[in-house]
């Protein structure tokens, strides 16, 4: 019998003991104040959540590795406002016993309205080039369906399958709107948009947890869109230098400093609007995503070791 209590769920089992399955996305061996534990990072589909094995942790630690379904028996604890996990037993689950699409997180949006305005903003592009170079790309259906399938990132924000797609409409949507108050060039910006993060569809891999492949280790999303995109241009004959060039600096400057993993700073309106967009969701999304993941009476969301802070929740 397949028993399984949601992730989201389990704030209203405080203090129970609780048997269930997850997906383990993390798992380390860490040093406490006084002992060793394993820690662990279990997901399903509705979310994520912190959990610890205390007694006989190494030799539990040997049973799975990250990407494994688990069983555990556990309590449900509230520490420091976060619900958590204190694992009591454990064990390897085999395939025969669940469905892997129960611990798959997936965009709240569905895929076929983010398709609608995904190709919707390149109907707007008027630039011939531009609007030929974005259909050789999309209208690639193999190439479109891992696309629509990726996740934006491993663990911050949209880290769910379609969660690249939602974050790429969201960063065309503000920087169109952004476009009747700066003076941007709205069909630069737009492909800008649905570009920067192309390279993610060969940075992560998704099935069924989300991690970095080789390449996305090694050379990263950034340089991996401008490659994709230089390659895609190509196929165009006579396409511009100058629309690849603006093209491939937006792509390789999104990431706005240095410090962030940018390849260049941004260096033209186009280029910093976006890098301010993908910034604003990507922030948002993230934070938001702490919210929600609050119990109902928590005062602070979990850490967030990204920006080095908490956040308040705000109830009025």
């Amino acid at each position: 019998m397949f028993e399984h209590i949601k992730i989201s769920d389990l704030k209203e089992h405080l203090g129970e003991e609780i048997v269930s399955f997850y997906l383990v996305t993390s798992k380390e061996i860490r040093q406490g104040k006084n002992d060793r534990y394993l820690y662990l990072r279990l997901q399903d589909h509705s979310g994520s959540i912190n959990a610890y094995v205390w007694k006989d942790f190494q030799k539990a630690a040997e049973e799975f590795s990250e990407g494994d379904v688990i069983k555990i028996k556990a309590i449900v604890n509230n520490y420091k406002d976060q619900v958590q996990l204190n694992v009591s037993q454990l064990r390897y689950a085999d395939k025969s016993e669940y469905n892997i699409e129960h611990f798959i997180s997936t965009s709240s949006k569905p895929p076929e309205f983010l398709a609608e305005q995904f190709f919707s903003f390149i109907d707007k592009v008027e630039n011939l080039w531009i609007n030929k170079l974005l259909h050789l790309i999309f209208d690639d259906k193999e190439f479109f369906c891992l696309f629509l399938n990726a996740p934006a990132a491993k663990s911050w924000h949209h880290n769910y399958r379609h969660g690249l797609i939602e974050h790429t409409v969201n960063v065309a949507t503000l920087c169109d709107s952004i476009c009747t108050l700066y003076p941007v060039h709205r069909d630069l910006i737009i492909a800008g948009a649905l570009l920067h993060d192309v390279g993610k569809v060969f940075e992560y891999s998704s099935a069924p947890s989300i991690d970095f492949t080789d390449l996305g280790r090694l050379v990263g999303h950034l340089s991996l869109g401008d490659q994709f995109v230089c390659e895609k241009a190509k196929e165009i004959v006579g396409f511009p230098d100058e629309i690849l060039l603006n093209l491939r600096h937006m792509i390789l400057a999104h990431h706005g400093e240095y410090e962030k993993g940018s390849v260049r700073l941004p260096q033209t309106l186009e280029a910093l609007v976006l890098h301010l967009c993908d910034n604003l969701d990507a922030q948002s999304v993230g934070v938001a995503q702490l919210l929600a993941a609050a119990p109902e009476d928590a005062v602070w969301t979990e850490y967030d070791k990204l920006n080095n802070r908490y956040y308040h929740l705000t109830k009025i």
